[in-house]
């Protein structure tokens, strides 16, 4: 079997990351190409991958890949992935895949006129502990009010796009992915603290089955914080996303503990994807995150931005 050639578009602080990975597989893939537009990146791609060819633009290299990782600015997904689909190129794009939602569905109707796989990069997806969900059922049933919270101190990083697009796009994800239904209503309020665009933003959200979720997302905080928590009759379970660890607390418990605490398997969120990413190609299947649901989530991003813009409750 020929080895998948690939190119990392994209040489910054996720870049590095998806070119290590992209070597760890070396009897399914090869990193062929690094495209790097900084002189300063070039430099140092050639030096921590000095098997690669390091390029300035995609066209250098378009016709001797099979497939590209997109770890661009959010701003050029855009063109780059339809650059990639219109030359038959499997692409991998990082969150969001878009910038909007009437780019995501202009590449939709470009995928089905070019079949190749087009993963996303919803790396949050991986976590071991939603491989758990049937043993902890009951929090999964409706009504229930889900809480998601996402918020680190200010790192001076994707600072081209506001906190929606770089955070709360992991938690919009999650949320329609655990519990199966997108929101019909959210309610959201954003304030620019650092930069031009919003650095926190919280938003509520209504669903058909009664569920409700208020999502926390903020790049200006004291302190770092990533968990999921449920309540409702069976009682509260909460996923701390930082230390691995499942939390529950249940409605009616007849043992001596009332917080019940477990562990989970830490992993490497990247290599699976890339793993998932390389089997799809080989075996032509559907990618495990699809552009269906890259478009969601970008569709979300929109309506919590139109409601923290306008001040009022957006209908879905």
């Amino acid at each position: 079997m020929a080895k998948i050639r690939v190119a990392v578009i994209g040489y910054g602080h996720l870049g590095k990351w998806h070119c290590q990975k992209a070597e760890s597989f070396p009897e399914l893939s090869e990193l062929k190409y690094i495209v790097e537009k900084f002189p300063a990146g070039q430099e140092a791609a050639k030096k921590a991958h000095p098997n690669a060819t390091v390029v300035d633009d995609i066209s250098k290299c378009i016709n001797d890949i099979d497939a590209a990782f997109v770890v661009t600015p959010t701003s050029f997904h855009f063109e780059i992935v339809e650059y990639l689909l219109k030359n038959k190129k499997h692409v991998f794009c990082e969150k969001p895949v878009t910038e909007s939602t009437d780019q995501a569905l202009k590449l939709q109707e470009l995928l089905k006129a070019n079949p190749v796989v087009l993963q996303v990069g919803h790396s949050e997806r991986f976590h071991q502990a939603w491989e758990r969900k049937t043993e902890y059922k009951h929090f999964f049933e409706s009504p229930s009010h889900i809480t998601l919270k996402r918020v680190a101190p200010f790192k001076g990083r994707a600072t081209d796009v506001d906190v929606v697009q770089d955070l709360m796009i992991h938690d919009l994800d999650l949320l329609v992915y655990l519990f199966g239904e997108a929101p019909v209503s959210v309610d959201a309020i954003g304030f620019k603290m650092r930069t031009t665009h919003y650095d926190y933003v919280t938003a509520n959200f209504k669903f058909k089955s009664g569920n409700r979720a208020t999502i926390t997302v903020g790049r200006n905080q004291t302190k770092e914080v990533r968990e999921l928590e449920i309540s409702n009759k069976a009682g509260t379970l909460l996923v701390d996303l930082m230390r691995n660890e499942i939390q529950e607390a249940l409605g009616s418990h007849a043992g001596p503990e009332y917080v019940n605490t477990a562990n989970y398997e830490k992993r490497d969120h990247l290599y699976l994807e890339h793993k998932n990413f390389y089997d799809s190609i080989i075996n032509k299947k559907a990618p495990i995150i699809s552009l269906a649901d890259g478009l969601v989530a970008v569709r979300l991003i929109d309506q919590v931005l139109e409601s923290a813009r306008s001040g009022k409750e957006v209908m879905l």
